[in-house]
């Protein structure tokens, strides 16, 4: 078997020789601030081999694997080296230690990430010198879990395929006008109502081919998602929620009309799209979403939540008196830097409770609030005109990390998708340090502003601005994504690419990733993950 690690290390060597395992193999953890990371390896190297694999908890004699202490390198660096007398795995974090136990594991046979016994394998690691460290500290996955509820096993289960790419973001998208999928135990009716929609359109958005019939629900507990966060925890992935405003309120305004412009009673949306429905910016709505937002971070102890801010059609806004006093009090000058002004009053409050708000990249229209971070969508050019304005960004353009598009340009032979086409190519040879703006991407990011923030041509930015550039992030919006097994198809082998994007710093060379990624593809085999397989 081929060595193939996905992602890359930034340095590895193989000497000749090979580690041979058997039943004799053992752990030992020399630090006890590692015990769990070594009880986690031993766990998945006892479900394969069927050896027992036990653990001293101090002490190295003997022990096949070691892991030890070393404080030098970046947070999340790992050493790893494998020889005649058995591997030593070196870091200063528990989150280095879980990253080498993962390229570890990619080193064994890819029968070891089965989750049952398997006879009749070899079991051995080559020899390995191997020193790595992440290139961004966001490297991020998106799953849309209001266009379509995912059960708590395939969340964590996902969660499970993001630890073993290095992915150490799972951005969770919890509220739309499809659906409202976490428990408010102050606003019962989120989930009462909005978590509930009577059916869901067929076909494409464009097609018009009317709705299913079928009633569509689900929702989290906050039991739930507090046992979710802990199992993202044990693989150090930090879970960033989303609760959307103040557009992509269909679901909240269904369940509370006097949360929207009109007060009139709607329904959750049953198709896709984008609303008029939008929510008030006075300050009874502000108390709510600050309502919703203390049982938000309660629950998630991320230093990041997401705000969304994006799509938010103002026309609502426009077409109400009380709204336009509302403009005049606030003293802003017209509807966009409304939202700024309200978006900026629920910043404050995420201040005051030691987080930081994410928004999407139209966010910086209405004046993005001090210390937000900014997902630039659209394409790049909100991510550069954050970082040049001192704002933290996370790239995130549907040109490369949108994997609801289609995976080829050959639409006929894929399943329905939202359209465009993202393929393998197009996400691997992706840089999220940009070195030039198209006029296009500045159009579609900030339309026909006259005075755009940055200009098409090559962007120079400096060092403090390259590192404002946190990381990367693929997106898996669901409208056409109704099964676990659409969300796996489309998610990989794309977001193997966009991990090994956001980890390696290594010389990009996409044959040679497709030569890796031929081996890798088995261990997900292994695992019955549902990909695409390659061209």
């Amino acid at each position: 078997m081929k060595i193939a690690l996905v992602p890359e290390p930034v340095e590895a060597a193989f000497p000749e020789g090979r580690l041979e395992i058997g039943a004799s193999l053992s752990g030992a953890c020399a630090d006890d601030a590692f015990t769990r990371e070594a009880a986690f390896l031993a766990e998945r190297l006892r479900a394969a081999t069927g050896f027992a694999v036990p653990v001293q908890k101090s002490g190295g004699d003997g022990a096949t694997i070691v892991i030890e202490r070393d404080d030098a390198g970046a947070p999340e660096s790992y050493g790893l080296e494998v020889g005649a007398d058995g591997a030593v795995l070196r870091a200063g974090s528990r989150a280095g230690i879980f990253r080498g136990i993962q390229t570890l594991l990619q080193l064994f046979p890819p029968a070891i990430h089965s989750r049952s016994a398997r006879t009749g394998i070899v079991w051995g690691v080559p020899f390995a010198r191997i020193s790595d460290r992440p290139r961004f500290a966001w490297r991020g996955a998106m799953l849309d879990a209001s266009r379509h509820f995912a059960p708590v096993a395939f969340v964590k289960r996902f969660l499970d395929t993001m630890a073993m790419h290095k992915l150490n973001v799972f951005h969770w998208h919890l509220t739309d006008d499809q659906g409202w999928r976490i428990e408010i135990k102050k606003y019962p009716r989120l989930t009462e109502i909005g978590a509930r929609r009577r059916e869901t359109m067929v076909g494409h958005y464009d097609a018009g081919q009317g709705g299913d019939g079928i009633p569509h629900s689900g929702h989290y507990t906050q039991d739930e998602i507090r046992d979710i966060v802990a199992y993202a925890a044990e693989r150090h992935i930090e879970i960033v929620p989303e609760i959307d405003m103040p557009g992509h309120m269909t679901a909240a305004v269904a369940a509370y009309p006097e949360l929207g412009c009109t007060g009139r009673q709607i329904e959750v949306a049953t198709k896709w799209g984008i609303f008029d429905d939008i929510l008030q910016p006075n300050e009874s709505v502000i108390r709510f979403c600050c309502d919703v937002l203390s049982e938000v971070i309660g629950l998630f102890p991320s230093r990041f939540v997401h705000l969304g801010g994006d799509e938010a059609v103002k026309t609502q806004w426009k077409n109400s008196p009380a709204i336009q006093a509302m403009i005049r009090d606030a003293g802003v000058a017209d509807e966009e830097e409304m939202q700024g002004y309200f978006m900026g009053r629920i910043n404050a409050f995420l201040r005051e409770n030691g987080r930081q708000m994410v928004g999407w990249d139209e966010i910086i229209e209405g004046g993005a609030p001090d210390g937000s971070v900014i997902m630039s969508w659209r394409g790049v050019s909100g991510a550069v005109a954050a970082v040049k304005a001192g704002h933290e960004a996370v790239m995130a353009p549907q040109k490369a990390t949108y994997l609801d598009n289609y995976q080829s340009p050959h639409h006929e032979n894929e399943p329905l998708a939202i359209g465009g086409a993202v393929t393998l190519r197009n996400s691997y040879e992706f840089d999220p340090v940009p070195r030039a703006l198209d006029e296009e991407d500045v159009r579609r990011t900030f339309g026909h502003d006259a005075k755009p923030p940055v200009q098409p041509g090559p962007v120079e930015l400096s060092e403090k601005e390259k590192s404002l550039i946190l990381g990367v992030q693929g997106q898996l919006w669901r409208e056409y994504l109704p099964q676990s097994t659409d969300v796996e198809y489309m998610a990989f082998p794309r977001l193997c690419a966009l991990a090994e994007i956001g980890w390696s710093s290594a010389a990009k060379d996409y044959p040679r990733f497709l030569e890796r990624l031929e081996v890798h593809l088995k261990r997900l085999d292994v695992m019955g993950v549902r990909y695409r397989a390659l061209d």
